[in-house]
């Protein structure tokens, strides 16, 4: 996989985005950091793999 964006992260992994947004609240996992010239926030594969263990637990 390659870095991707919350909306593809929640396709992959299967929850919606708020989903996502609420598990950041929550601290279970990072908030990637802004991009300096705009843009949109990319999810790291090491993110997808912990959703994809919060969501079976």
């Amino acid at each position: 996989m390659t870095d991707m964006t919350i909306g593809k992260v929640a396709d992959v992994v299967g929850v919606g985005v708020e989903t996502i947004r609420f598990y950041e609240r929550r601290k279970l996992i990072e908030q990637p950091p802004r991009p300096r010239e705009g843009g949109y926030r990319i999810y790291s594969d090491a993110t997808v793999r912990r959703l994809h263990f919060i969501r079976r637990a």
